[in-house]
């Protein structure tokens, strides 16, 4: 027998999703993920500047900072065309 969905049982995993992320809220989390996004760039430049002066040697550590940081700038990128294509399907929504 299948048992029906109550209001209170979507209201207490409404709860535990709000815990499991420790309070933070959406913009919260969008700040951050931007920061370590720009911190991965800063990381990606320094590097290459290093390698350029001879302060660093080993080409592959370059490489892969500077591939994390492009992932990293591109999975950004494409969350932000995700919400924007969302918002507009909203704002295109009749009431």
């Amino acid at each position: 027998m299948i048992n029906p969905i109550k209001p209170t049982s979507l209201k207490s995993s409404s709860e535990s999703i709000r815990t499991s992320h420790k309070g933070l809220d959406f913009g919260e989390l969008l700040k951050k993920s931007i920061y370590k996004v720009n911190q991965l760039l800063k990381e990606s430049d320094e590097m290459a500047n290093k390698f350029i002066t001879g302060e660093v040697e080993n080409l592959h550590q370059v490489m892969i900072a500077a591939e994390k940081a492009d992932l990293a700038l591109q999975l950004t990128i494409t969350i932000r065309n995700k919400l924007l294509d969302s918002y507009n399907e909203i704002m295109r929504m009749q009431i």
